[in-house]
């Protein structure tokens, strides 16, 4: 299995200050050994006019000048680029969202490893592309369009797929969207990524507990989800986003080892074949919200104890401690 990270600051509306590239490439080095490692980064479809106050706020400015290192950083010492194409625009428009998608891989595919088409598109909450309009045509005619573009350019060796959230069983659950999904053309999606916090945005949840939701999740999208949109159980699982924030009454560094622990678990029988760490560095760690405190190092760069954690797993390469 491969691992990973997201390696910016910023979580949605989320951050404190700009991120240090220096000290990003030093952690990020030390924490990929020399060996594979995955890099996660974004760039939002606004829409063909967009809002300014949306685009400041989400930090889109400049996306299509570069990320968050330069260009050559992610092609080499052994890293891939995870690049996420979300659909956020105030009004559905397909050929608007295609021309991005071909800007985007006109500017990225290059250095490029996983495109993934849509951020969590059965997830309807605010800047998340399951409350945009039209995301579901987005996502269907957006995976293919992707595919033919990608292979026009003789970009043939970049994976194409999309993610989810956890099941949204306190929204109702998702079942209506992979409904949606089962009549699509689906031949291009080479993995399909879950967004993983159990323990994250609720209340404290129990080692116990967190193992139990992460095993739900993960079982629900490869033995209930995936079928019901017709995707192969061949097709692997990306554990593409998973945190867990450092906030008073919560033990991060035991809540991610029970999660990257069941992980391990269920990789040989569910297909997972990576794991991406959300985040580097806080988002807003002076802020006491557990969005802004998902980080492995403060919003300053200072080391928490899970950044060891993490970095003694990738070195391994093999099953996580046990928490505790």
């Amino acid at each position: 299995m491969k691992y990973g990270i997201y390696p910016g600051g910023r979580a949605g509306v989320t951050c404190s200050r700009e991120s240090d590239p220096r000290r990003v490439g030093e952690l990020v080095d030390e924490l990929g050994g020399g060996g594979p490692f995955v890099v996660r980064e974004y760039v939002h479809y606004l829409g063909t006019r967009p809002d300014p106050a949306v685009v400041a706020s989400i930090g889109a400015a400049g996306e299509m000048d570069g990320l968050t290192m330069p260009d050559d950083w992610y092609v080499r010492d052994g890293r891939e680029l995870d690049l996420v194409v979300s659909y956020i625009p105030a009004e559905a428009g397909l050929p608007g969202w295609l021309g991005f998608l071909d800007r985007v891989i006109e500017r990225y595919a290059g250095i490029t490893r996983y495109l993934q088409i849509t951020l969590e598109p059965n997830f309807p909450i605010p800047l998340i592309d399951g409350s945009s309009p039209g995301v579901l045509e987005a996502l269907i005619a957006g995976l293919p369009h992707a595919r033919r573009a990608l292979d026009a350019r003789g970009h043939d060796a970049v994976r194409v797929g999309f993610s989810v959230a956890e099941p949204a069983e306190w929204l109702g659950g998702d079942d209506a969207f992979w409904q949606r999904l089962a009549g699509a053309d689906l031949s291009a999606v080479d993995y399909v990524g879950l967004g993983l916090y159990p323990d994250a945005f609720g209340p404290p949840v129990p080692v116990e507990g967190v193992r139990a939701m992460t095993e739900h999740a993960l079982r629900h999208l490869r033995e209930h989800s995936l079928p019901t949109a017709g995707i192969p159980a061949g097709t692997p699982i990306h554990v593409c986003e998973n945190g867990s924030p450092s906030l008073p009454g919560r033990d991060q560094a035991a809540s991610l080892a029970t999660m990257l622990a069941v992980v391990h678990e269920l990789a040989p029988t569910l297909n997972i074949t990576l794991y991406e760490l959300f985040a580097l560095r806080d988002a807003d760690t002076a802020g006491g919200e557990p969005v802004g405190a998902l980080g492995l190092v403060t919003a300053e760069y200072e080391r928490k104890p899970t950044f060891d954690l993490y970095r003694r797993i990738v070195g391994a390469g093999r099953d996580a401690p046990e928490p505790g």
